[in-house]
């Protein structure tokens, strides 16, 4: 009886200790102060998940909010990914964690949560930041740091990870794949570049990133501009005169972000009246998805009224519902955010945020050059049904990227298959690069076709090829 109560006694002060442990520094040694206990109108899960500030510059006040979320099954075993959404200046969280590849969308009603099934927290660890300081939650307190451009967004984000790292170490040590979209297509390339210049320098911690990849990117804005219309010519949506007259009067390689007026006047006729017959209603990023009417959407949710409108599966209105959510202050109090009591609500891209209006001019194949040549792999996705950043000029300016670097095709252009349908098109360069496109999917792929973009990113991060028969795969 005495040797039963005092093994007893044992276990009992063993698990004390295992809760003070937990209590104080969090599950596995993380901060407790940054894990979201419960998100509200979240549906049960058994990964944990933190939200909180990493601080970039203390003078300035300069701090970066992040959401974090461990893969639903053995977690300590996966990578850690990180993904940034474009803009510049709109939000990651918004984008990639609640509306794309994270773990939640937002409910009809953008009071609650329900369960993504395919989010990529299945073969991965997910980061989600804000980036650059004013977008979001992220914030600064010195108003100059809102003058941003690429060099410094790069810059922050690796301060930003080390310090990260700091609050999690036991991710140091583990695979980093780097991951976006849209202008991510810039914010990725000279992150990875950034990295590849630290760990060059570093006598002591050294970043172990082993892939890069990038969805409907911009990359050169010559080319992808001149893709748009092509698209819209390609896909019916303007007339083979409007077509002809901008393949006849536009110069692109003189387009310029910041001086559009380095066009002539015949193209800048053409292409407004290209883009008076697309119209506005047509979702540009998606042009085979219905459009969202955000009056009547907003009406419902401030009468508490279901607002989800499907088409082809895909709720059209989720970024109104998403941006209801994030400004409840329950929301923001459970994922310690807002922490400063910012003068603006929440949104999906910033009001405040003065990016440089040259960097969009900057051509990333000489940076993904470098990336390549250090044997990291880079994979470049497109969903085909994207007139914004189509892929049409991706494609082009990855074959040129492959000329320039020499690349033998070690996969010929061919479909992939998912779940014994085409899940899009392959070709592959020199063992390191990957051109994909996603059939089906939009700018956003994991949003217009999850079940997809989650096969083609556990492909990427297990160092799969995409499969070339209808056989299951297994990542299917």
């Amino acid at each position: 009886m005495g040797k039963c109560w005092f093994y007893g006694v044992l276990i009992a002060v063993a698990c004390l200790c295992n809760f003070l442990e937990t209590s104080v520094w969090g599950v596995e040694g993380y901060p407790i102060e940054d894990l979201v206990v419960r998100l509200p109108g979240q549906p049960k899960v058994k990964f944990s998940q933190y939200g909180g500030y990493v601080d970039i510059d203390v003078k300035h006040g300069r701090s970066l909010f992040y959401y974090f979320v461990e893969a639903d099954h053995h977690p300590h075993k996966k990578p850690l990914t990180l993904w940034l959404n474009g803009g510049p200046g709109c939000s990651s969280i918004g984008g990639g964690a609640f509306t794309e590849l994270g773990p939640f969308y937002p409910t009809g009603d953008g009071r609650g949560l329900r369960k993504n099934s395919m989010s990529w927290n299945r073969a991965s660890n997910l980061l989600f930041v804000e980036s650059p300081a004013g977008v979001g939650w992220s914030y600064s307190n010195t108003s100059s740091d809102y003058n941003s451009g690429d060099a410094s967004t790069a810059d922050d984000m690796v301060l930003f990870l080390l310090k990260w790292y700091e609050k999690f170490p036991s991710y140091k040590s583990r695979d980093l794949f780097l991951t976006g979209e849209s202008y991510a297509g810039h914010y990725i390339p000279q992150l990875a570049n950034a990295i590849l210049d630290y760990n060059a320098h570093s006598t002591g911690f050294k970043f172990n990133t082993k892939g890069v990849a990038i969805g409907n990117p911009l990359l050169n804005l010559d080319r992808d501009s001149q893709a748009t219309y092509d698209y819209f010519w390609s896909h019916g949506m303007i007339s083979d005169e409007i077509g002809l007259a901008i393949t006849n009067d536009c110069d692109f390689d003189d387009y310029t972000f910041a001086s559009p007026h380095n066009i002539s006047k015949s193209c800048n006729d053409a292409m407004n009246d290209a883009n008076k017959v697309v119209g506005d209603y047509i979702n540009n990023y998606d042009v085979i998805l219905d459009v969202c009417y955000p009056s009547i959407v907003e009406q419902e949710l401030r009468l508490k009224k279901m607002a989800t409108k499907i088409s082809i599966g895909v709720d059209v209105c989720m970024s109104y519902e998403r941006r209801f959510y994030f400004n409840l202050p329950e929301v923001q109090k459970a994922l310690h955010a807002n922490r400063t009591n910012l003068p603006y609500p929440w949104s999906m891209c910033s009001g405040v945020l003065n990016y440089s209006d040259t960097d969009p001019n900057i051509n990333m194949l000489p940076i993904l050059k470098r990336i390549v040549q250090n044997h990291i792999p880079v994979w470049v996705f497109s969903g085909d049904q994207d007139s914004v950043v189509p892929l049409l000029g991706s494609r082009t300016l990855i074959r040129e990227l492959a000329h320039d670097l020499k690349f033998k095709i070690t996969v010929p252009y061919g479909a992939w298959f998912h779940k014994g349908q085409v899940g899009g098109w392959v070709t592959e360069y020199g063992n390191l690069l990957t051109f994909a496109t996603v059939r089906g999917a939009a700018h956003m792929v994991p949003y217009a076709q999850p079940s997809r973009a989650l096969h083609l990113f556990s492909s990427f991060v297990n160092g799969r090829r995409l499969p070339n028969t209808t056989r299951p795969s297994i990542d299917e």
